[in-house]
């Protein structure tokens, strides 16, 4: 019998990388359909309630967070991926993946684990940024970049297959490691299902939004962008009186600083901070919008045009890495080093009722051609095929 796991070491609040991890475990319904058997390992029990409506064995793994401990101090003293291997034993978490045996490991999360563990993994690529976009702290300093080119080095060389976004994305990988490109994957992001289930029926009392606003959900990270942002939006104030944003996400990170810069250019109380916003509530923002608003500058791509797209919310994005490819027409396309051409874009999007029709429509069709379905197909494929490719070796 065919057999796969998944390990969840991420928390369910950890953004793009759980979003990808419950499309994974949606798509794995057609592999157990198909007589395989699915195990999931996981660490936080706030993953309980969402793994019940799964019909896979979950099991918890008790020293869950000292064997992530483990693991990141393995990484951070950049210890030989050998080497771990051969510690791997000292792991509650390898101990626990062992006793499940699986033909194969997937790791959604970009894990350590993944080139850890002494057997087959499949790993996670989100974004080499700390190579592509350097220039920005969050990935560079405090030995990030170091961190970083171990992790992904070692995961890249050492995993039985990995998984990435986008064309673009396995370019960057071979670019920057090398690897067998046969064993790399393109698989990329799709709207989270949440996204499209009934909004609570308390959200309008819940989030009192503008009666017309741009949407831009992110953490208040530099690439971020969202000073750029206000400052477009400033200057299209002067000539549309009625210009709202709404900026979802903790407030951590350089939040005070972009509330604070709202404030100086005179255009605080058209800013709406509502917070980190539960999975339940987000797609009433996306369906309230006017449009999202997504100047970031890291890619290759992004998940919120493909949230914006299921919603019927029209979209602009920046014009960078794979974004276009992802968007694939149906987003506005911008600068994101140019307020001018933010301000043009967000000039577009407030006054031009057809042009946002024509968005909202397109995003439709593209959420249409890429779902959960052919996300099932593309990753069934690749598992099928690195089963293969083990089986050859052994």
């Amino acid at each position: 019998m065919k057999s796969v796991g998944v390990f969840l070491g991420i928390s369910p609040s950890s953004g793009g990388m759980f979003q990808y991890a419950q499309s994974l475990l949606e798509a794995l319904r057609q592999y157990a359909a198909s007589g395989a058997r699915v195990e999931i390992a996981y660490v936080e029990a706030l993953w309980e309630p969402i793994l019940a409506k799964y019909p896979y064995r979950a099991s918890r793994v008790a020293a869950g967070q000292a064997g992530l401990r483990l693991s990141t101090l393995l990484l951070v003293a950049r210890v030989p991926a050998w080497l771990c291997k051969k510690l791997s034993s000292l792991n509650p978490v390898t101990r626990v993946l062992r006793s499940l045996h699986c033909d194969m490991w997937i790791f959604p999360a970009q894990d350590a684990l993944t080139y850890q563990i002494p057997f087959p993994a499949i790993g996670t690529v989100h974004d080499l940024m700390h190579r592509y976009e350097s220039r920005f702290p969050e990935v560079s300093e405090s030995g990030r970049f170091k961190i970083r080119e171990h992790r992904f080095g070692n995961l890249v060389r050492h995993a039985s297959a990995v998984l990435v976004d986008s064309q673009l994305g396995k370019e960057h990988v071979i670019e920057s490691y090398g690897g067998d490109a046969e064993k790399i994957f393109v698989l990329p992001y799709i709207a989270p299902a949440y996204i499209t289930l009934p909004e609570p029926t308390d959200f309008d009392q819940k989030y009192r939004l503008p009666s017309k606003f741009l949407f831009y959900p992110a953490q208040f990270w530099e690439h971020k962008n969202h000073r750029r942002l206000l400052d477009a939006a400033a200057r299209v104030a002067t000539r549309h009186a009625d210009v709202h944003l709404v900026f979802a996400g903790g407030h951590g990170h350089q939040y005070e600083q972009v509330k604070a810069h709202a404030k100086t250019l005179g255009i605080a109380e058209r800013v709406m901070f509502p917070g980190f916003v539960p999975d339940a509530y987000l797609s009433g923002f996306y369906r309230r919008a006017r449009a999202l608003v997504m100047p970031t500058f890291f890619g290759p791509t992004n998940i919120p045009p493909l949230e914006a797209f299921a919603c019927g919310c029209p979209a602009a994005v920046s014009n960078i890495y794979a974004m276009p490819e992802q968007a694939k027409g149906a987003a506005l396309l911008f600068d994101p080093l140019s307020s001018d051409d933010i301000e043009r874009t967000i000039e577009l999007l407030w006054a031009d009722d057809q042009l946002c029709e024509q968005l909202r429509v397109a995003g439709l069709d593209h959420a249409k051609v890429w779902g959960q379905d052919q996300f099932a197909h593309v990753l069934i494929k690749n598992l099928d095929a690195t089963r293969r490719d083990l089986l050859m070796l052994n």
